[in-house]
């Protein structure tokens, strides 16, 4: 939540599907060390009317102030955080929601890079829970969609900045079905530009998110594409490729390899008109539109 504005667009679908029964929204992790972003996430949830979710964060200090809309937003917006100096870590909010769900039941999007993640898979049992990170997941989690990488072969940032040994911790330690949403799909499908500014309420941080971004000029949907993909499934929208695993290297660059099939691995290619794909996302983001 801070560089990009598809995080906004992404936390919009979350509520607006939340709001139709399809998810339930447990907890958010905010992984950046932007002054504002943790300020920013609780005041879309509290325009949402769920101030209470959970929010922890990846860093609490060396924070700096470079986003295009977070510090607005906060100011502009009820809510509750200061900043993340004032949130939860992000490891033990994980691992307090993951041990209080029923087995096998929860879904984790990741929509920025993977330093939250890793540490928590890397984290010891303790007065949470006698299970360590991995031992969390194995138990608590259904399935994990990660916007990341670039298929079949290629280097994205969520991948390679600022932390790519944690991308590499993460794929190594992960065993259970995993979905990524590579940059190259989500470049495709523009959203938040005139038919979003047309329909939207002035009023909204989700709005006023994508007006002070770029004016509303559109922007590429790649944060959205994972979190369609982990509440609707792939079809119809998109096609998934398995029978491969990804590969990442040090550098944070990733290949698609059918050599080393595990079978826990795959990832999306678009299957309908990308024109389609972001009215759709659009209206998910008005929230108020789609039933």
């Amino acid at each position: 939540m801070d560089s990009d504005v598809d995080d906004v667009g992404a936390l919009a679908m979350l509520h607006a599907y939340e709001r139709q029964g399809k998810a339930n929204i447990l907890g958010i992790i905010v992984t950046s060390d932007d002054l504002y972003s943790a300020a920013c996430t609780d005041a879309i949830n509290t325009y949402f009317n769920r101030k209470d979710i959970p929010i922890g964060v990846s860093q609490k200090d060396s924070l700096k102030s470079f986003s295009k809309y977070t510090e607005k937003i906060a100011s502009e917006f009820p809510h509750q955080l200061s900043s993340n100096a004032a949130a939860e870590t992000s490891t033990s909010v994980y691992r307090r929601i993951l041990a209080g769900q029923p087995d096998h039941s929860v879904v984790i999007i990741t929509l920025g890079h993977l330093t939250s993640l890793s540490n928590l898979l890397a984290s010891p049992a303790d007065k949470i829970s006698s299970l360590t990170g991995e031992e969390l997941v194995a138990r608590k989690v259904k399935s994990w969609s990660c916007m990341g990488g670039r298929f079949p072969s290629g280097k994205e940032a969520n991948f390679y900045r600022p932390d790519p040994a944690s991308t590499v911790a993460c794929l190594k330690a992960w065993k259970l079905p995993v979905t990524f949403a590579g940059w190259e799909v989500g470049e495709q499908i523009v959203t938040g530009g005139k038919f979003f500014k047309a329909n939207s309420d002035p009023l909204s941080p989700v709005s006023r998110a994508y007006e002070l971004y770029n004016q509303f000029k559109g922007r590429a949907s790649w944060d959205q594409v994972a979190v369609m993909e982990a509440i609707e499934g792939a079809e119809p929208n998109f096609s998934i490729i398995k029978n491969g695993t990804c590969i990442v290297s040090p550098d944070g660059s990733n290949t698609w390899s059918e050599k080393t099939g595990n079978y826990f691995h795959s990832y999306l290619k678009i299957k309908s008109s990308p024109r389609a794909i972001s009215q759709r996302i659009d209206q998910l983001m008005l929230n108020h539109l789609y039933k």
